[in-house]
């Protein structure tokens, strides 16, 4: 017999290993699902993000009474585990681009610095709004809200521009190889 919301919450929140395992069976595809949409991640990425979320949720549920409820507060852990998972990530990257920073061959060298030409020339065309918010962003890694803050517009207004940028940039480069 299927437990009610409120049961399942309540049994897993008390630690009851069948209520955690009827738990993960019940709500695993809709948590990958999330993590999915959060992320648009590969397979890989989104099992990650829901072993993460399970682990929050097992830590923290509480009894919630009604199904609208618990799968509100699913998708939240999910979107926020997403969200910590694509932050960690993005600061493990710049640590290694770091890293490799002084490990550069001549050629390679070469490449970065016509690329860098490439990139300056198309920045110098752009709306001096703009290239500060690109700056600020990649240069002095602002985050988008102490941009908007810092800019007098919505985080949701400097995030448009930046991905319009990067998507019309990008095209560009393609363009031009």
């Amino acid at each position: 017999m299927p437990l009610t919301a409120s049961e399942l919450s309540s049994a897993t929140a008390a630690g009851d290993a069948r209520a955690i395992e009827a738990f993960y069976r019940e709500y695993f595809d809709r948590m990958y699902r999330y993590a999915r949409q959060a992320t648009r991640g590969d397979e890989a990425t989104c099992l990650d993000i829901v072993q993460d979320a399970m682990l929050r949720i097992v830590r923290t549920v509480r009894r919630v009474e009604s199904e609208p409820q618990l799968i509100a507060w699913v998708r939240l852990v999910v979107r926020t585990t997403a969200y910590d998972y694509l932050k960690r990530e993005s600061r493990r990257r710049v640590r290694e681009s770091l890293a490799t920073v002084g490990a550069t061959s001549d050629r390679d060298s070469d490449v970065d610095v016509e690329q860098l030409a490439w990139l300056r020339d198309q920045l110098s065309r752009l709306d001096p709004q703009l290239v500060k918010i690109i700056e600020l962003r990649y240069e002095k890694r602002w985050t988008l809200g102490r941009i908007a803050e810092a800019m007098g517009l919505k985080t949701g207004a400097v995030d448009g521009r930046l991905r319009r940028a990067i998507r019309d940039l990008r095209s560009k480069a393609i363009d031009d190889v």
